[in-house]
């Protein structure tokens, strides 16, 4: 899979590695469930990220939670599952750019 192949329409759910869903929790306060709105909010912005990509395909999202709190999610897919690896708030740099587009 590539970015070009990425299908969100094939997407059938979330998987989640508890360990990096504790670590979502307890660094930045966000919940899995509150990173998952972010998936069904637009604006969702999608980007490539080539810098972590080295065994594996990752994407950044630039999204938004129901409550409008903007977050940057990195993810993966696998089996037609998002895999979320990290989530925090955006920084004002990918704040301006997500408010912007």
């Amino acid at each position: 899979m590539n970015f070009e192949s990425l299908d969100l329409n094939a997407i059938t759910g979330f998987e989640w590695d508890e360990g990096n869903s504790e670590k979502n929790k307890r660094k930045h306060n966000i919940n899995k469930w509150q990173i998952e709105e972010v998936f069904f909010n637009e604006p969702f912005l999608i980007y490539e990220d080539k810098k972590h990509s080295n065994n594996e395909f990752r994407w950044y999202a630039l999204g938004k939670m129901d409550n409008e709190i903007k977050l940057m999610v990195v993810f993966t897919v696998r089996n037609n599952l998002i895999r979320v690896i990290s989530a925090r708030k955006m920084n004002k740099k990918e704040r301006a750019y997500y408010e912007n587009v």
